[in-house]
């Protein structure tokens, strides 16, 4: 069972999408996104949950399979492999859960318009005045602003 979970939590790691704003799908590249500029005025750790329920599914699978093997007749292995799926599926939410759980932080932006935005990511921590672009789009992205004068 320990391995098992070990597999399934393998697998959702490689699933877990990622939250930093310097990963670009191939979906991504070529588009061109409307960004404004702006000073962070505001950012505070979160946690993000990165669950996809691919944990629960593929336990349920595993455990459904491997309880069906289980029964010694039609009925035993049906009630087998019913257990396997509700135990599997508890225990592949639980691994990715355990997995998928990612450290972020929650910025407020004043842009230079005067608007507030607010985004969360993750990947390289900015700090309370720092001047950044904030890049919009799916998903919208909040960098530093090279050109602006220190």
């Amino acid at each position: 069972m320990k391995a098992r979970t070990i597999a399934i939590s393998c697998l959702l790691a490689g699933c877990a999408p990622s939250i930093s704003p310097d990963t670009y799908s191939v979906g991504q590249v070529g588009s061109v996104n409307r960004a404004v500029e702006g000073v962070i005025i505001s950012a505070r750790p979160v946690q993000i949950d990165r669950n996809t329920g691919a944990g629960g599914a593929a336990g349920a699978g595993i455990g459904a399979a491997g309880g069906s093997a289980i029964g010694s007749s039609t009925e035993g292995s049906i009630a087998a492999a019913i257990a396997g799926a509700v135990v599997g599926g508890i225990a592949g939410a639980a691994a990715e859960r355990a997995v998928n759980k990612a450290d972020g932080v929650e910025y407020v932006v004043r842009t230079t318009n005067g608007a507030l935005l607010t985004i969360v990511q993750g990947g390289e921590a900015l700090a309370v005045n720092d001047p950044v672009i904030v890049m919009y789009g799916s998903p919208a992205r909040l960098i530093r602003n090279p050109s602006a004068k220190p």
